[in-house]
């Protein structure tokens, strides 16, 4: 193995563990992420077991993945906003509030999505 193909591996595993650490430090310390996670423990593999095609069935586990990712970005815009300090700005403010839209139309996504293939 040459240099840079060792070097390119060893960046992945290292990329993987910070995701993995962003991963617990995000279902630690946040119950919204911890209550979704154990929604995808039952939405994804329930998707796998519906009588639904392929194409629904993809859509069904994307939606509840994507809504994970979204909640992970909000928390992450969450912690860099807490990080600048404590007092009210109205800049933060919207940050964080726009943080938490983008999961509220995530999570309509999920039901609209689910919705509409079992219905």
């Amino acid at each position: 193995m040459t240099e840079r193909q060792a070097s390119g591996i060893d960046r992945m595993i290292k990329a993987t563990g910070y995701s993995w650490k962003g991963i617990k430090a995000a279902y630690r310390g946040e119950a919204a992420f911890r209550e979704e996670s154990y929604a995808a423990i039952i939405l994804i593999p329930l998707a796998c077991f519906l009588d639904v095609s392929s194409v629904e069935r993809i859509l069904m586990i994307c939606s509840v993945l994507l809504m994970l990712v979204v909640e992970l970005l909000n928390s992450a815009i969450e912690a860099a906003i807490d990080r600048i300090g404590p007092e009210h700005h109205e800049l933060s403010g919207n940050a964080k509030d726009m943080g938490s839209a983008a999961v509220l139309f995530t999570l309509f996504i999920v039901g609209i999505t689910w919705g509409l293939i079992l219905i």
